[in-house]
């Protein structure tokens, strides 16, 4: 049976990669929150896809439980992944799976969008060219499957995809449009320059609206809920923390966030700048992006044999100057190399190497891949706040979060803020771009200057094997 309220009460739908997760949010905060698992799929070698049929039934499900949990909602905004495609026919039927940012299939392309646009007019598109990115698997798509392309009527970003599938709009916003290397950051419109150069029809592609804008209404547990255009994830986060000015995040990936006062172009193309969720042209934010966090850790221990418990309690002694040092791009990285074909290593065992020596290196490498994701951040603008807000499943514990402080130079505290994302979507769905009650922190941690001095070091090291191969 529904509960009952006086305040009024949001859906937020967070599609995530690997998960949809749904809450009913009210004034108090969440009223009831699930999540459920859909597979990614890896038909071959780099390539990741994903059924959206299973988005679907994932989000109905999870929906209908939260509902039923939280009583009926007046409005619901979307989170999504970004940068993935969806082709779907007239009827938003996908005419074969989407394929995700993961995917790397599109380097390629991604190499020739790069030398055949210019630097000019890819400053604009706020990233460099990688693969992933929608107008990189757009011309994969082109080149290698034109018939799924010659089927389709639309070209959706996920969150876009599934909103109108459940009878919503289609249509895009600016945070989820600004990451699909085919939009004007700084003048908020499509740009004609990527349409042109991958030759598709405009028609295909979506109206970009507000991400509180409404988008129709769609139809979930057995009733219609008015439908908002919502985000992409790490806008939606920003959102949901009500932090003005960044966070770092460490889950699967890490992101480092800066929010930018305007529109200023990365013009080294390490960062991506995007959307803010909210009006056109209403915000922007810088960001490092990390492919190499929680899904190299994981990778790594499991060679190891080892649990993330057992990796910290190494860590509690720090990092020692004879660890070997762990190459953490298992499979490329972004932020600071932009190459999909970097790959790990270990550098400097011996016969002295012991376990707690391996396990450390691992979670240390984690950390300077972060540390360098800090360092390009704030070399292309504005700092990080004095203490920076720490959001996802790899901050908790200690040891951990004072080797981030040390590696990166700067304080951190984690944010009590486990489902910004969703919290943020639920107030796109209340036509609020920022969460009124921003979270609170947990106790800084401090870098100290001798270990950050260790880490600085080592750090150049990996710098060298990584950009010398020595």
């Amino acid at each position: 049976m529904a509960n009952t309220r006086t305040s009024p009460a949001h859906l937020g739908i967070d599609l995530g990669t690997g998960s949809v997760k749904a809450a009913v949010v009210d004034e108090s905060g969440i009223v009831s929150i699930a999540s459920e698992p859909y597979a990614v799929h890896a038909p071959q070698p780099g390539w990741a896809e994903s059924d959206p049929a299973d988005w679907l039934e994932a989000t109905r499900s999870v929906a209908g439980r939260v509902i039923e949990a939280g009583g009926g909602p007046q409005g619901v905004g979307f989170s999504g992944q970004m940068h993935g495609v969806v082709l779907a026919d007239e009827n938003l039927e996908p005419v074969r799976p989407a394929i995700l940012a993961p995917d790397t299939r599109s380097a390629e392309q991604a190499v020739r969008l790069g030398s055949e646009m210019g630097a000019q007019i890819l400053s604009t598109l706020g990233s460099a060219p990688v693969a992933g990115f929608a107008a990189t698997t757009l011309a994969w798509l082109i080149e290698h499957e034109p018939e799924a392309i010659a089927r389709a009527r639309y070209v959706l970003q996920p969150k876009d995809w599934l909103r109108a599938r459940l009878g919503g709009d289609s249509c895009t916003d600016p945070s989820d449009a600004s990451g699909t290397l085919m939009y004007d950051v700084v003048e908020g419109t499509w740009s004609l320059h990527v349409l042109d150069w991958l030759g598709i029809d405009p028609q295909l592609i979506p109206e970009v609206r507000g991400s509180a804008a409404a988008a129709g209404s769609i139809d979930i547990a057995g009733r219609s809920v008015p439908a908002f255009v919502g985000g992409a994830d790490t806008a939606c986060a920003l959102a949901g923390l009500g932090v003005p000015e960044g966070f770092i995040a460490v889950g699967s990936g890490s992101q480092v966030v800066r929010v930018l006062a305007e529109p200023q172009l990365d013009p080294t193309l390490r960062t991506h700048t995007f959307a803010t969720a909210g009006a056109i042209g209403e915000g922007w934010y810088r960001i490092g992006a990390i492919m190499s966090a929680g899904i190299t850790l994981t990778a790594a221990l499991g060679w190891l044999g080892a649990g993330i418990e057992e990796a910290n309690a190494a860590l509690e002694q720090g990092v020692q100057p004879t660890d070997p040092l762990f190459i953490p791009y298992l499979s490329g990285e972004r932020t600071p190399f932009m190459d999909p074909g970097l790959r790990g290593c270990w550098v400097g065992l011996s016969l002295a190497t012991d376990r707690p020596a391996m396990l450390r290196s691992v979670l240390e490498g984690v950390a300077q891949a972060i540390a360098l994701g800090i360092e390009a951040v704030q070399a292309s603008g504005d700092r990080l706040p004095s203490v920076v807000p720490l959001v996802g499943g790899g901050t908790h514990a200690l040891a951990f979060r004072q080797l981030l402080a040390d590696a990166g130079g700067v304080a951190v505290a984690v944010a009590d803020a486990p489902n910004a994302a969703v919290i943020g979507a639920a107030g796109l769905g209340a036509g609020m771009t920022r969460n009124p009650y921003p979270v609170g922190l947990g106790a800084a941690v401090e870098p100290r200057a001798q270990a950050h001095d260790l880490l600085a070091e080592r750090r150049a090291a990996l710098i060298r094997k990584v950009v010398g191969g020595d």
